[in-house]
């Protein structure tokens, strides 16, 4: 093992803006366009290079056994395709929700290999690693290219977006939504018309799993009731955590104070770009 307590390394999270289902491939993955924000609540990865070719997880997820865990999944995913001897030792420190639509798990999966390929120095382009990335989930190479975006087929064909300025009151039922049953309830609607991004920017922003979620998940649904008496709520991804935008930081910040007891609140700032692109740059 390398000397020293390894490097921290920042893992954002995302809000999806809107979410539309616009069909199924043959394969069974969902057709879909979506905008994701990224936004200033992280969590943070330590990674420390070993020489002994071996990778594990120090600490861990509750919950998430080693063998299932995207960071480590990543690990292990660029070590075999770049044939690299290097190993690691990762350590997570977890802010984000699971199971909230917020993409924890996705988000840490990038940060792991954005620092080992530089750590390692096994030099892919950032485009070599989303690709890599897709193998472990559609969310991955959104984190790994670092900026906000406009999003097609099955969430990897990316367009950057540029959003405005905003702060979001998010707010997190008591419950994990599983992504799978949401996207297998015979109720989805799975043939949106296609949408725009000038359709966005003027105010489409629907999110086609929101019904199907509202009624699996009672606790989503009550978030939703509250979080809309103040201001138009929605749901980030297939849920379960549910977010309003403000153009300040003063609303959200007194809304959170009062935010009902059992669901966990946070308010966030909306990011231009992450701050992986800049720990990268800076290391």
């Amino acid at each position: 093992m390398l000397g020293g307590e390894g490097e921290w390394w920042p893992a954002p999270a995302k809000l999806n803006l809107m979410l539309r289902v616009t069909g199924r491939r043959d394969d069974g993955y969902h057709l879909l366009q979506t905008v994701f924000r990224l936004i200033d609540f992280a969590d943070q990865v330590r990674v420390q290079v070993r020489r002994d070719g071996v990778i594990s997880r120090i600490g861990g997820s509750s919950g998430v056994p080693e063998q299932s865990d995207l960071a480590i999944l990543a690990a292990r995913l660029l070590q075999r395709h770049t044939g690299t001897a290097l190993g690691a030792d990762i350590t997570l420190n977890k802010c984000i929700p699971m199971g909230g639509g917020l993409g924890g798990g996705s988000s840490d999966a990038a940060t792991v290999l954005t620092a080992l390929n530089q750590l390692w120095g096994t030099g892919l382009s950032r485009r070599d690693l989303a690709q890599l990335g897709l193998q472990l989930g559609a969310d991955v190479p959104v984190f790994i290219e670092g900026e906000n975006a406009w999003a097609e087929g099955v969430g990897e064909l990316l367009q950057p977006i540029r959003l405005p300025t905003a702060w979001y009151l998010v707010l997190c039922p008591p419950c994990h939504v599983s992504t799978a049953e949401v996207f297998a309830d015979p109720e989805l609607t799975r043939n949106a018309p296609q949408t725009t991004i000038r359709d966005f920017l003027a105010g489409s922003r629907e999110n086609d799993c929101l019904p199907v979620v509202s009624r699996r998940y009672p606790e989503v649904a009550e978030a939703l009731g509250w979080l809309g008496g103040f201001a138009e709520a929605r749901l980030t991804g297939t849920g379960g955590s549910v977010f309003a935008e403000f153009p300040d930081e003063a609303t959200p910040r007194q809304l959170c104070r009062v935010a009902p007891s059992g669901f966990r609140a946070f308010v966030a700032r909306g990011l231009e770009r992450s701050p992986l692109l800049d720990r990268v740059s800076g290391a």
